[in-house]
């Protein structure tokens, strides 16, 4: 076997017309989370509705009590799957920059690392999804406390702790800047698009990535949080995150700004399965 054979498959596997539709399904799903988070955030600031959570488990439990619930979040999980399989295809599709050298090699790190940590993301996602639609799905902000307290029983748990908060609280910084650079353009391919196409794509990342990255970097520091006090109830998730800023002066207000900035992500998210671009 040749050994560009590995890369001539994962570009054929990731060029396919049938994995293609599917990462489409699964970026409108991804979207649809986004905008039932934002509607739960809102619920949250204003004291309306059920009071469910405003994250991920919240989302899919909004899902899971609609008429088609079991259904819907079946299609979420196989979308996050396909979306994992696209990310998987592009590590494969840089592993030969891997072995060169600077300036190719240190695009090819960058890919590689950031379709890892998408994959991870959307595996996650998928498996929440699946629990919900088998009816085992619960309170993510209790799993990661409990999830925390165990960590904290590791050697250098609470050093772990702290730096997977710093990891997210990047992660955060990088979606501001990917916001306000109009980096996120890079991700669609708008050249079928209509004229106004584009205009509304730049107004909707300019407020969605950085309303994002806020809420990340709002849930990474809870975690530093946690580190410093030694404290696993802190590390309440983007659900605890969300209720610590009602809890500020202006708390109602600067919740609804967040919340509109986690909707307009996920808009991006629904134009994106229209205008899809890997590279």
């Amino acid at each position: 076997m040749s050994v560009g054979s590995p890369m001539n498959a994962a570009d054929r596997a990731g060029n396919s017309d049938a994995l293609e539709n599917l990462a489409r399904v699964g970026l409108i799903a991804y979207g649809v989370v986004h905008l039932l988070i934002a509607w739960l955030a809102l619920q949250l600031a204003w004291g309306i509705g059920g009071g469910g959570s405003a994250d991920q488990s919240g989302a899919l439990q909004t899902l899971a009590d609609s008429t088609l619930g079991k259904p819907l979040l079946w299609i979420v999980a196989i979308g996050m799957i396909a979306l994992a399989v696209w990310q998987l295809a592009e590590i494969l599709r840089w592993r030969r920059g891997l072995s060169s050298s600077g300036e190719e090699r240190k695009k090819a790190v960058s890919k590689t690392a950031k379709s890892v940590a998408k994959a991870v993301v959307y595996i996650a996602l998928a498996v929440l999804a699946i629990r919900f639609a088998t009816g085992s799905g619960g309170s993510s902000s209790g799993q990661q406390q409990q999830q925390t307290a165990g960590v904290f029983g590791w050697p250098g748990g609470r050093w772990w702790v702290g730096l997977a908060g710093l990891v997210v609280i990047g992660v955060g910084l990088y979606l501001i800047y990917k916001g306000v650079s109009k980096r996120f353009m890079k991700q669609l391919d708008l050249g079928s698009a209509p004229a106004g196409t584009r205009r509304l794509v730049e107004k909707v990342g300019l407020i969605g990535f950085p309303g994002k990255g806020i809420a990340l970097g709002l849930v990474g520091g809870l975690l530093v949080y946690a580190a410093v006090t030694f404290d696993p109830a802190k590390a309440s998730g983007l659900d605890g995150a969300l209720r610590e800023v009602l809890d500020a002066p202006f708390g109602r207000f600067l919740l609804t700004l967040v919340a509109l900035g986690i909707a307009a992500f996920g808009v991006f998210c629904l134009i994106r399965a229209k205008y899809p671009e890997r590279t």
